[in-house]
């Protein structure tokens, strides 16, 4: 099954030398590509911040935001955080000493906070330039919620690592490292293990789940479906800003309210997530269907009228 799995995968990537390292969550994905990174030139990665790469050690030291890095320090050491989406802070950064440069297409648990066009394509010239590694952290972006595969596609680069996790396994605990071209040297046997990754349940679940995007056109759907609910959103009062791709959605509301929202809302039956004191982020489910959508807007025009208007 993993082997079925894995060749999956490499198809997706658009690349033949892709090999897949298969683990149990985004995290240990992203603990392997910073072996990767060692492996690579040593211990030098540039981080974004505000990013979210996981709460390992490794991970943990990746991620940008001190409020769940600094109970746990001393980090990792080497790793630097610069502004997402500052081409010029990104290129000040990363000299022939980096490693690795990983970055989000979208950063999520950040509040769904996308780059300007181009952020990723010049990332990708600033690493080849200096010979580091260009690491796509695609844990929420990937699967096809943003309609395509891993989520940076649309700015035509080829990443040297891929993580994917979450969507993957479709409920089931499973993560992978996809490494492309030369990336794919690196790791020889023995280098890193998992004693339940890949495991024959979770990658049946995996194939499925690849199948079913596949055959439902879901990333196209996606597509429209989150331009669908972008639209309807932002006219609502106290909406200042609706951001993100597809079926990763950020609501950016006025006055520090979207804790507030998202109570309400729950208690209107909806779950969403406050990411921080002004956005409320949301992922549907692919399957959401267009009665569905137009419920959840109703409910949410609901709350803000009742909250803003008073």
């Amino acid at each position: 099954m993993a082997l079925e799995l894995a060749g999956k995968l490499q198809e997706m990537t658009l690349d033949k030398s892709a090999r897949v390292f298969f683990c149990n969550s985004g995290a240990e994905a992203n603990e392997a590509a910073i072996k990767i990174a060692r492996l690579h030139r040593g211990r030098r990665i540039v981080a974004a911040t505000g990013a979210f790469h996981g709460r390992t050690m490794g991970a943990l030291s990746l991620t940008g935001q001190s409020s769940k890095r600094d109970a746990f320090k001393p980090l990792l050491p080497g790793v630097k955080h610069v502004k997402y989406g500052d081409i010029k802070a990104l290129r000040r950064a990363v000299n022939k000493r980096t490693s690795m440069v990983i970055l989000e297409p979208i950063m999520g648990e950040a509040g769904v906070v996308t780059p300007p066009s181009g952020y990723l394509k010049a990332a990708r010239q600033i690493c080849d330039a200096n010979g580091a590694l260009l690491a796509i952290d695609a844990v929420q972006t990937g699967m096809g919620r943003c309609g395509s595969w891993f989520g940076y596609e649309d700015e035509g680069i080829k990443p040297d690592l891929i993580t994917i996790a979450k969507g993957l396994g479709g409920g089931l605990p499973l993560a992978a490292m996809i490494t492309l071209g030369k990336t794919s040297d690196l790791f020889k046997a023995g280098s890193h293990g998992s004693t339940f990754g890949g495991n024959p349940v979770a990658a049946a679940a995996a194939i499925a789940v690849i199948d079913e995007i596949e055959k439902k056109k879901y990333l196209a759907l996606n597509t429209v479906k989150g331009a669908l609910i972008r639209n309807l959103i932002s006219p609502i009062i106290g909406v200042e800003q609706v951001r993100g791709k597809g079926l990763l959605i950020g609501i950016c509301v006025k006055e520090n309210r979207a804790k507030q929202i998202a109570a309400d809302m729950q208690s209107r039956g909806f779950l969403v997530n406050a990411a921080n004191d002004d956005v409320i982020r949301i992922a549907p489910a692919y399957v959401v269907s267009e009665r569905q959508i137009m419920s959840f807007v109703s409910a949410f025009n609901s709350s803000c009228e009742e909250i803003y208007r008073g």
